[in-house]
């Protein structure tokens, strides 16, 4: 553990450097994507119309699996307060710590630590920051995606860090859902960004049963109704060059010939507000 704190320590050192001593050097590609490339950390930015998207790289804790205890998959839960129960195991996470670089990375951060978001219905998400919790929950056929995070906000991606589950809730008939098909979430912007918040907006969503390529499905990002970025590389990326006030996000999962593909939760917009406070 020594020997690991003391690698995390130079690691964060040495970005710290790297964004003060280096200038990126992009290497032009198609559709306005470059790959910027400094002491063997690649990363990818996009830019159209004055907005750019930055991928986000952070810490892994890629040995963390998730899993729901209850609800139960299939269950038949009474209306009211639905218990919640999960199990974080494997790995450094921790659930209520603070991510090792929340304080450099200059983006809106949970002072409560690292949590788990529920998306229930593909609605927007929340927060909790213990493995075990209520809800109160009306009557209805749920689909739900339960997901680790950094206390920033951003979603852990490897295999083993989400739960997808259904259950219904008030003798609510289960409706049809594909757990097997390709799936599209949202995730982030959320709400309202005041202050130092404003400069990183993260764009955040979660994959289930897909991938993404230059020669696959992809995730088509609107932003405005004017802006459009073709992502196809399932990262977190942060938002540049928005005006404060109210904006509006589309995100689409489409194929490889441009062709949404079908999902319930596949096409979803959503708004968020820059506030100068």
């Amino acid at each position: 553990m020594k020997h690991q704190a003391i690698n995390l320590s130079i690691l964060f050192s040495g970005l710290l450097l790297w964004g003060c001593n280096n200038t990126p050097k992009p290497i032009d590609l198609p559709e306005e994507e470059k790959t910027i490339i400094n002491d063997s950390t690649a990363f990818v930015s996009l830019e159209s119309n004055g907005i750019k998207l930055t991928e986000v790289v952070s810490p892994l804790f890629d040995d963390t699996k998730l899993s729901m205890n209850s609800p139960e998959e299939g269950a038949a839960i009474q209306a009211g307060k639905v218990n919640f129960s999960y199990s974080v195991e494997g790995g450094d996470y921790k659930l209520g710590a603070q991510t090792a670089d929340a304080p450099v990375k200059g983006c809106a951060n949970s002072d409560k630590g690292q949590h788990i978001h529920l998306i229930l219905n593909n609605q927007p998400y929340t927060a909790h920051y213990e493995a075990e919790f209520t809800k109160d929950l009306d009557p209805g056929s749920y689909v739900a995606l339960s997901f680790i995070s950094r206390s920033y906000h951003e979603s852990l991606k490897h295999e083993g860090a989400a739960v997808l589950s259904q259950f219904s809730v008030g003798g609510a008939d289960v409706e049809d859902f594909d757990m097997n098909a390709p799936h599209l979430f949202y995730s982030r912007p959320k709400g309202s960004y005041t202050g130092e918040d404003v400069k990183k907006v993260m764009l955040d969503f979660y994959l289930i049963n897909t991938t993404i390529a230059k020669n696959g499905n992809y995730v088509s990002v609107t932003i405005d109704d004017a802006t459009t970025f073709k992502i196809t590389k399932w990262v977190p990326y942060f938002i540049d060059g928005l005006a404060l006030g109210e904006h509006k996000i589309k995100i689409e999962l489409k194929n490889v010939e441009g062709i949404a593909i079908e999902g319930p939760f596949n096409v979803e917009e959503r708004t968020f507000t820059l506030v100068n406070e």
